[in-house]
């Protein structure tokens, strides 16, 4: 399963980039899941990378890393009332198991040094700590939440430390 990069035709890499790192999410992204914010992330990310002349980023790592199969039996972990964390580690996995090096990788192929970093997630900003890629601002992309995904994304917020805020 290749990981995708999607570049703008006008991508100039002399200057910062605005990059978006979106693990794959069939639920969301292809049939429109509203138990997660996932697809609508995706779609507002293209259109901002597209004014933006970006780099879209799409990581094979469904379900946190844990795989579509995995993912489902999670949904029924949550339909019995646990969190997304604790379906997760109900089936043996952490929270979150995705690794977001092959994304510096493919960046770092790409020349790009500078980047505007597209996200919520403090993990996506820690993978670049220690990297030739300096992140020079983090660009929100908050979704507002509907009464499917509400809970979903409290936890996002809560318990594994994603910022829905400008900051």
């Amino acid at each position: 399963m290749p990981h995708l990069a999607l570049l703008h035709k006008e991508l100039d890499i002399s200057k910062p980039v605005v990059v978006r790192i979106h693990s794959e999410c069939i639920t969301g992204d292809l049939f429109a899941s509203l138990r997660c914010d996932c697809g609508e992330q995706l779609r507002r990310s293209l259109r901002i990378l597209n004014e933006e002349q970006g780099v879209l980023i799409y990581l094979r790592q469904e379900g946190r890393g844990i795989g579509i199969l995995n993912k489902l039996r999670a949904y029924n972990h949550q339909d019995e009332g646990m969190n997304t964390i604790e379906a997760n580690e109900a089936l043996g996995f952490e929270p979150d198991e995705r690794n977001y090096s092959v994304a510096l990788n493919i960046l770092d192929d790409l020349g790009i040094r500078e980047i505007k970093l597209l996200t919520n997630n403090p993990d996506k900003l820690d993978a670049f700590k220690d990297s030739n890629i300096q992140v020079v601002e983090r660009l929100p992309l908050v979704i507002n939440p509907n009464e499917k995904n509400q809970a979903y994304l409290n936890t996002k917020e809560t318990q594994m430390g994603h910022i829905f805020k400008n900051s």
